[in-house]
């Protein structure tokens, strides 16, 4: 038993450092291991023998199974992961909806595109960074991998005082590089007159393990805090993300949505199915052929 607790917990550990290779080698070597201490362990007498040889050909089984089991299990997660991407994509292209005026009713709207018309208060600008444009085809084919574009830069969030409903909310007006953050360095895009656009709900973001806690005093962000972001700019806790055609010559790059979510169940299905295949032939060499 504790050769199978020591083959679990370095499955374990290896699965972490997603290195799929050394995890199928280690379940492997541990799996013959346990063969070879079950050979060994019943060499005392015939009556031991038989009866602790029946007992781990039945436990050793269950490696095998429960792998079949997780690879499985995966691949529902993945049909679930493609089927939440692509109800993302629709909602992100379907026909907007004007904005509700209530935070409440936007509960179930994020990801939903909405309409405005208002103008933009540019002296009260939020900037969250870094942050890296947006590309939906390349972050597509990257999906699950740990890479970037290497271009960083700053996500540009303005309150907007819709004229039709009286309110103020909070707009992703999209994306600047390094050199283009402060906004005397973008004038033409500052624009003052009144403008129509569509955007995309969003609501507020729980910071995630090792990402740094917003700054307010130097207006430096790291992700999306409604509550916080509204007490600082008088704004309601409604935000938007900005659609591409909404992007002012000059300006931030808008469109800055994400919606490809990282998708690494093609990796486990592999490795749970590898590791299913290689410990259900070593079970069968051993105790149905007996070549072992």
């Amino acid at each position: 038993m504790s050769i199978l607790k020591c083959m679990f917990a370095c499955s374990a550990t290896t699965l972490k450092k997603k290195n799929y290779v050394s995890l199928l080698h280690t379940v492997t070597v541990c799996f013959c291991e346990c063969i070879n201490f079950g050979r060994l362990s019943c060499s005392t007498t015939a009556r031991t023998e038989k009866g602790e040889d029946s007992f781990l050909k039945w436990l050793l089984l269950l490696i095998p199974a429960t792998t079949f089991g997780l690879g499985t299990w995966q691949v529902k997660r993945r049909e679930w992961k493609i089927k939440l991407i692509d109800e993302l994509r629709s909602l992100t292209s379907a026909e907007p909806i004007p904005l509700p005026s209530d935070p409440l009713d936007l509960n179930h709207l994020e990801y939903r595109r909405v309409k405005v018309r208002g103008h933009y208060d540019h002296s009260q600008e939020i900037y969250i960074l870094p942050r890296s444009p947006v590309d939906p085809e390349k972050e597509a084919r990257e999906a699950g991998q740990l890479s970037s574009s290497g271009e960083s830069g700053a996500n540009v969030i303005t309150p907007f005082y819709c004229t039709d409903l009286g309110i103020k909310i909070l707009v992703n007006r999209g994306y600047v590089p390094k050199t283009k953050i402060k906004p005397e360095t973008r004038m033409k895009g500052q624009v003052d007159c009144e403008v129509e656009l569509v955007g995309v709900v969003r609501l507020t973001e729980i910071r995630k393990p090792f990402v740094p806690q917003n700054n307010v005093e130097h207006n430096r962000w790291h992700y999306r805090d409604l509550e916080a972001m509204a007490r600082v700019t008088g704004s309601e806790p409604i935000f938007i993300d900005a659609d591409l055609a909404s992007t002012i010559p000059g300006g931030p790059i808008g469109g800055q949505t994400r919606v490809t979510l990282r998708n690494e169940h093609m990796q486990y299905i592999i490795t749970w199915y590898g590791l299913c295949a290689a410990t259900s032939y070593m079970w069968y060499a051993k105790f149905i052929r007996r070549i072992v």
